[in-house]
């Protein structure tokens, strides 16, 4: 790879365009690129994207991140809304990772298996926890294929929900009792603060405290932990700073001309961000030791 291929593929991984690169390298070298010899430099980088992709996997993680991105994509002559998820992995040395990137324009507990059995496959055996948000058939297919993982969905995710259909006047008061429940010193007093929600607000919006009953094993699941575990656990917050670091990338972007486009400068973007992250989770000591507790029986072969 030449110098100035190096120049073009780290120019498209800052976000820049084909022909913003073509018109770049004119202005600064004399040359004459087109658009289309642009791609075809930065196409070199779908073969490491597609090794990225397939890599070997640890066979434990501590914690396991999931949440997607809306994007629009062209796709045999027609522009659709698709999302791509990324899937962050937090091992047991508190390093943190991103271990895929998936795309699709549906969610259900099928295509949800067929990712899990793709990481197990990759070498993935056992996952602790779980942090997801509340997408369709995400429950039923880490229960298939990781059955003895603990799953906790977003806090945050549940909120925006709740509020989504609340008048803006009574969107503060309604947050603010909510907030009791989740910030509750243990499970079964965030349970009463949920019926008192209840009684309060069902005549109104009877929507909310029905979405919170109805997921309320997973959305508690942190109650059991310290707080140094809760703070990771309970919102997919992680993975969500993971995600402004790729729009940021990807701002220029409002259609992506096709899947390999996307797979290109998300694998750019992705190594760029992976870059920086050269420290251990904080407090990871303390959350290890506490891990050690809960997860005796598996993590027995396992010394830090």
């Amino acid at each position: 790879i030449s110098g100035l291929e190096e120049k073009i593929i780290s120019m498209y991984a800052k976000g820049m365009t084909n022909r913003d690169i073509s018109s770049h390298i004119h202005d600064i070298y004399g040359v004459d690129l087109s658009a289309e010899t642009v791609s075809t430099i930065t196409d070199t980088v779908l073969d490491s994207a597609r090794e990225w992709q397939n890599r070997p996997l640890e066979s434990t993680y501590a914690i396991v991140f999931m949440d997607g991105m809306v994007i629009k994509l062209r796709k045999d002559g027609i522009v659709k809304k698709a999302t791509a998820y990324m899937i962050l992995g937090i091992d047991l040395e508190g390093n943190k990772s991103c271990l895929g990137l998936y795309l699709s324009e549906t969610e259900s507990a099928k295509y949800w298996l067929a990712v899990m059995n793709e990481l197990k496959n990759r070498g993935l055996e056992d996952v602790l926890i779980f942090a997801v948000d509340n997408l369709t058939g995400i429950s039923d297919a880490i229960e298939a294929a990781f059955p003895q993982a603990e799953i906790q969905k977003c806090i945050v995710h549940q909120i925006r929900n709740s509020l989504r259909f609340v008048p803006w006047k009574e969107r503060k008061v309604v947050a603010a009792d909510l907030k009791k429940i989740y910030t509750a010193p243990t499970e079964e007093m965030a349970r009463r603060e949920l019926m008192a929600f209840s009684e309060k607000w069902d005549a109104k919006y009877p929507h909310i405290s029905k979405s919170w009953k109805a997921n309320w094993a997973e959305l508690t699941t942190f109650f059991k932990y310290p707080p140094e575990i809760r703070r990771l656990i309970y919102t997919t917050n992680p993975i969500e700073s993971f995600h402004r670091g790729i729009r940021k990338v990807t701002k220029n972007r409002s259609i992506f001309p096709s899947e390999d486009a996307l797979i290109k400068l998300f694998y750019l973007s992705i190594q760029d961000i992976e870059k920086r992250w050269t420290q251990m989770i904080r407090d990871w000591g303390t959350i290890f030791s506490q891990l050690m507790i809960f997860f005796e029986d598996r993590l027995k072969g396992y010394a830090k």
